[in-house]
């Protein structure tokens, strides 16, 4: 191989690198941390709309972007499996962010089964390590016009 392949084949390596973005390692959660939904609970049939509740504790709140030791916000994954927990949590229907610090939220459901789960995440939305996610439930929503 000669020399200017080579350097162009360095060259690309180097642009390679630099043009990759660097994701931080995560931040350690205090091992006490937990969150959970408070309303409604597992099992439960609402009417559509209705309030998600969140509690957390070992831990305190803080919306995105702001870096404060032992804080981070609420994501709520509706109908989906937990995101990866080395990337920041997707920001979709079924990642819904809370960058706020909001401790609850109205959510609009189709009637149906679905499953709710909280997930705290830091500044940049990227979960702990450990995480720090809440049981999943299942709730139904009732039908418009249906007795609960």
């Amino acid at each position: 191989m000669n020399s200017y392949r080579l350097l162009g084949r360095v060259a690309l390596l180097a642009a390679a690198a630099i043009t990759v973005p660097a994701i931080a390692p995560a931040e350690t959660a205090p091992p006490n941390a937990a969150v959970y939904i408070i309303s409604p609970k597992d099992g439960d049939t609402v009417a559509s709309p209705f309030e998600v509740q969140f509690g957390l504790s070992g831990m305190g709140i803080a919306p995105a972007g702001v870096e404060k030791a032992n804080t981070g916000h609420h994501h709520l994954i509706v109908d989906a499996p937990l995101p990866p927990m080395d990337q920041p949590v997707p920001n979709d229907p079924q990642h819904i962010h809370l960058g706020g610090g909001q401790t609850e939220i109205e959510l609009t459901l189709p009637p149906g089964r679905h499953t709710l789960q909280l997930l705290l995440a830091d500044k940049d939305h990227l979960p702990f390590d450990p995480p720090v996610v809440s049981p999943r439930i299942t709730i139904t929503v009732a039908a418009p016009g249906a007795s609960q």
